[in-house]
């Protein structure tokens, strides 16, 4: 029996302007889903998360919602006075919902910060980072215990911790959801039904009941129907205008249907071009012939940022095909290393070689290279009606086309233009730029996943050397083939690959559990060898381990929602911390069990 519908939409169309978002699209919300929403930019995913959270209506259709529904909607950019406290926040946001006491608010606020982890709340919420503020929405969103969570672009500037911790959090929760998102590793973790909003689609939303690897299987087999439709279609076409070039006798009723019946196949395969054909964009990078094998070198670097060290004794060598990544979290210095490596910054010791007329293209995560005030045009060819492009000239309109843009956005100003806009025209001006040397800051945020991947293999094809920074775990594992990571206090340490390191720094990894965790048995078996002495003595005693564990989190969680302590905001705030503490013990004792558990196989 399905579950309880909480949210449904029928036929529901939306227009921007003269451009229809989307049309006629129906689908619903169940008590208990876990959504993803995807799609290329452009199409409408934060227009219809908000009709999803009332915020707005569709011009055509319905959306109805259960009665007394209660919604919780983090918008993309979400508003937050900067010189209130987390605390204050929260707090005001329960007390707008009203039907509760002074007292009751701050207790739920407490509640709600302490799930999304935040121990300290007094701090005012401008000096919080962007991952911290978007944690902060979020409790401001789950304080009011909606039914429905509704998250557009939570991972956007999240760091990786950040993005496994959002992972690991919705799926330990109780609440359905319905999230927008570009990181393929995010949706894969967290989507267990996935919504593709795109018009190449005949009615512009594919459903399907899976993670994102199952749509991706879906979307492969739907276009592959697609085309060959496609292709049967244009050659009923080709047939039609054969016979109409023959010059038919237009007398009849029968041939008069012909002829219309010919109209109407040319106008069907029209559309379905548009729809397979359509929003792909061109990007290849411009690479110069240089032979050099030592492009970029330093030795003993160091450099510090307001009294921190950023990095230590630093020794790199950039060498054409090296792909290096790099991470840490956020504050830890990965712009300024990247900025040290382009000359923007001078070290305050060690040395850096560059290789004579070295060029290096540097992508700029501000992209502060645009001028707001120019339009499109004019950002994509400052200085003519259109740009040369590996030693071809290319018309302005031509060239917008290759990155997704419609003529009659030519003369847009780019400060009306959408992020993940901006972030094209950028990548369109890097690529006439030929280089030695790439180094791109954060290029993917804002960029949906069809560019995602035309970016990728253009960094793939790069011949040259290559210095990345994202927070795209799947861009970054296909590309870098090496990572360094910073610790923020001028440590560092290298990996082959991606998965290297997140198996080093990885604590838990995000699990969809269909049964309490102390309802697993561990049956206290024979020694085996792969497990040492000590460890086969704390495998035999994991289990009473886990199950204290367990015990001393649900007091915990207990001592946190006492009613007792509702007003008392210190002796809250403590026990949110233990509670925390407590979480954080049972996690770490279930993926030890698990790295035991896996030796003894």
């Amino acid at each position: 029996m399905p579950a309880p519908i909480l949210v449904s939409c029928q036929s529901i169309t939306k227009t921007f302007g003269a451009r229809p978002l989307f049309e006629r699209l129906t689908f619903v919300v169940h008590e208990g889903d876990h959504v993803a929403l995807i799609g290329p930019n452009g199409t409408g995913k934060s227009t219809l998360i908000k009709i999803l959270a009332g915020v707005e209506e569709p011009d055509v259709g319905s959306c109805t919602r259960r009665r007394n529904l209660r919604v919780g909607y983090v918008p993309q950019h979400p508003a937050l006075p900067g010189e209130k406290t987390p605390r204050e926040l929260v707090t005001e946001v329960v007390a707008d919902g009203g039907g509760l006491t002074s007292e009751e608010c701050e207790h739920r606020a407490a509640v709600a910060l302490g799930r999304v982890g935040f121990a300290a709340t007094g701090a005012p919420a401008g000096t919080l980072s962007g991952g911290w503020r978007t944690r902060l929405a979020i409790a401001s969103a789950i304080a009011l215990e909606p039914d429905l969570l509704l998250l557009d672009e939570p991972t956007n500037h999240l760091d990786l911790e950040s993005r496994r911790w959002l992972e690991g959090w919705l799926n330990a929760g109780t609440e359905a959801f319905v999230v927008v998102s570009h990181d393929r590793v995010f949706l894969q973790n967290v989507g267990q039904r996935m919504l593709d909003l795109d018009p190449q689609y005949a009615g512009g939303l594919l459903t399907v009941d899976g993670d994102y690897a199952d749509l991706l299987e879906a979307k492969a087999a739907l276009l592959a129907g697609q085309a060959s439709q496609e292709q049967s279609l244009a050659n009923r076409v080709r047939r039609e205008i054969e016979w109409l070039r023959r010059g038919p006798k237009a007398r009849s009723s029968k041939a008069k249907a012909r002829i219309d019946a010919a109209h109407d196949s040319i106008e069907e395969l029209a559309e379905s071009r548009a729809r397979l054909g359509g929003g792909a964009i061109g990007l290849a990078l411009n690479a110069t012939e240089r032979q050099t094998k030592r492009l970029w070198w330093c030795g003993g670097l160091c450099k510090s940022f307001a009294g921190r060290p950023i990095v230590s004794d630093l020794e790199l060598l950039l060498t054409p095909g090296l792909r290096l990544g790099v991470v840490g979290a956020n504050g830890s210095g990965k712009t300024t290393l990247l900025r040290l490596i382009v000359g923007e910054l001078a070290p305050e010791a060690g040395e850096i070689r560059r290789a004579d007329g070295l060029r290096v293209v540097y992508f700029d995560q501000d992209r502060a290279q645009l001028d707001p005030t120019v339009s499109l045009r004019q950002a994509l060819a400052p200085d003519a009606d259109g740009v040369v492009y590996r030693d071809a000239a290319v018309h302005v309109a031509s060239w917008a086309r290759r990155f997704g843009f419609r003529s009659e956005q030519l003369d847009t100003p780019v400060a009306r233009l959408s992020g993940g806009e901006r972030a094209r025209v950028v990548l369109a001006r890097l690529m006439l730029q030929p280089a030695d040397l790439f180094v791109l800051d954060e290029p993917t945020n804002d960029l949906d996943i069809p560019t995602l991947e035309v970016l990728e293999e253009a960094l793939l094809e790069f011949p040259g050397a290559l210095v990345l920074v994202t927070h795209d775990r799947h861009l970054l594992g296909r590309i870098s083939t090496t990572l360094l990571a910073l610790d923020g206090k001028g440590g560092l340490q290298r990996f082959a690959d991606y998965g290297q390191w997140e198996e080093a720094t990885a604590e838990v990894a995000p699990v969809r559990r269909d049964k309490p965790r102390a309802a697993v048995p561990a049956p206290a078996l024979p020694r085996v060898k792969r497990l040492t002495y000590l460890e086969q003595r704390e495998w035999e005693g994991m289990e009473a381990e886990v199950l204290a564990a367990e015990a001393r989190l649900t007091a915990a969680q207990a001592a946190a929602e006492d009613p007792a302590i509702a007003t008392d905001a210190a002796a809250l705030e403590v026990r949110l911390v233990a509670l925390s503490a407590a979480r954080l013990a049972v996690d770490r004792l279930y993926e030890r069990w698990a790295e035991l558990e896996s030796k003894r196989q």
